[in-house]
């Protein structure tokens, strides 16, 4: 039995507290300091940053690396992991639980699934790109992973969870030394592109007179229906209402546990991948939870609706928030001094390729929104949902375009469409090149599927 004063039975609970300090922190110096202000940083992100330069700090003057002392418990770095890990599965279930409201037409099925197609396209060319240039770089550099650029797309296009699962399969499986951290900065530089070019963009606008900015985060005031609909259960029952939400999370990550597990069991030898897809089983398992409940709505087994989307969404950004301030609080600087080079081009060719790639596609496709698309997409491509939310409300605050509801309602095409990308990311360890190849060639085949409508114009 532990002693409840043994920093054994602190040091998670330490670790956790010291993660929302650090976006409490953040929070402040972001509404203080202007120039963080404009720069439309995500907070968690900096928060994030904070942590990582204690941590760096910290090591200088002593042997013992900030995470890894007894105060957290001594391996903090893992739980750092195991963290990120378990958010991001829990980030997306609560997103997908939410319900689907309102009838598509068939021009906006038309941009929804365009949507998708250029999300899929983009982690493509990302990967092309990111493969192209450590495949070179492992010709100059002695011992260095020539697949490490399909982590290009995953930091980039996927986000901080995705970019640490590949870097750990990656680091497990496929012997490369830091890949975790490798995976865990290339995410947090797209934070920083999605920054970057998003102002740049945001200033050129300004310029041309298209829109104001003042750097301000002021939200706007919800209107009752928008926090609960008619024929809910209370806010405040016989069990609260934030507590059922959390339960329906939780049953849903549970099923998706199991699936894994079935899974890992019957293909042992892809078990690190098939864990290494939590989210992407999470998403299916919150679908078949929420039809589930859906049925047992029209069969009148349950009499009010127990999901609320104003809670789901909280429940989603809060999960989303520790994650990216986790993940980059887990990079180990250290294990990364032969590859900052490397890195550079990489984050550097990452955020030219999107910018660039997306402002053909919403020129090309999204021509009556172009401006809100672009911000959207090339937000989500090079940092997550949420940043590419905050750069389209810079233009779109009301959500007054479908730019909003594309980027939410895309998921499904994007998830079909890019698996058999995850699966060649599989294979490039194994054989760089070969997988090149492929990733070009479903470019290509993508890109036809988006712009059919230019290529195979009807005849007059």
């Amino acid at each position: 039995m532990s002693n409840f004063w043994d920093f054994s039975v602190w040091g998670g609970l330490n670790l956790m507290a010291l993660l929302l300090l650090s976006l409490l922190l953040a929070n402040w110096l972001k509404k203080s300091i202007k120039f963080l202000r404009m720069s439309l940083i995500p907070t968690s992100v900096l928060g994030g940053v904070i942590l990582l330069a204690i941590a760096g700090i910290y090591d200088i003057f002593s042997a013992t690396p900030l995470f890894e002392t007894a105060f957290f418990g001594g391996n903090g770095y893992d739980n750092l992991e195991i963290i990120t890990y378990h958010t991001l599965a829990l980030g997306f279930i609560a997103s997908s639980l939410k319900s689907s409201k309102g009838k598509l037409t068939k021009q906006r099925s038309i941009e929804i699934f365009n949507t998708g197609v250029t999300t899929v396209s983009t982690y493509l060319i990302q990967g092309v790109l990111g493969m192209a240039i450590t495949i070179v770089a492992a010709m100059v550099i002695k011992d260095f992973f020539p697949a490490a650029g399909i982590l290009l797309p995953f930091g980039y296009g996927q986000g901080t969870g995705q970019a640490m699962n590949y870097g750990t399969i990656y680091e497990t499986t496929n012997g490369f030394v830091g890949g975790k951290s490798f995976g865990l900065t290339i995410a947090a530089l797209g934070f920083l592109s999605a920054s970057i070019g998003g102002v740049i963009h945001l200033n050129i606008l300004k310029k041309r007179g298209t829109i104001v900015l003042d750097g301000s985060e002021d939200g706007d005031n919800l209107k009752s229906d928008e926090i609960q609909s008619k024929n809910e259960i209370p806010m405040q029952g016989s069990m609260d209402k934030m507590t059922v939400q959390v339960g329906i999370v939780v049953l849903s990550y549970f099923i998706t546990f199991l699936l894994m597990f079935l899974l890992g069991s019957l293909l042992p030898g892809m078990k690190a991948v098939i864990y290494g897809f939590n989210f992407l089983l999470g998403v299916l398992s919150a679908t078949i939870v929420k039809a589930v409940i859906g049925l047992c709505r029209k069969t009148s087994i349950m009499k009010k609706d127990y999901v609320n989307d104003f809670l789901m969404t909280r429940i989603s950004n809060f999960f989303f928030d520790i994650m990216v301030v986790a993940g980059i609080a887990a990079i180990r600087l250290g294990l990364l001094e032969n590859y900052w080079g490397v890195i550079s081009i990489l984050g550097v060719v990452g955020l030219i390729i999107s910018y660039v790639y997306n402002r053909i596609v919403v020129n090309t496709l999204f021509k009556d929104y172009k401006e809100e698309q672009f911000l959207m997409m090339y937000g989500m491509l090079t940092g997550t949902a949420s940043t590419g939310t905050i750069l389209l409300r810079e233009i779109d605050p009301d959500f007054k375009t479908p730019a909003a509801d594309n980027m939410v309602y895309q998921n499904f095409p994007a998830i079909v469409f890019g698996f058999p990308m995850m699966i060649l990311a599989t294979l490039a360890p194994k054989n760089p090149v070969l997988t090149l190849i492929l990733l070009t060639a479903f470019f290509v085949v993508m890109n036809v599927i988006l712009f059919r409508s230019k290529i195979f114009k009807k005849r007059k």
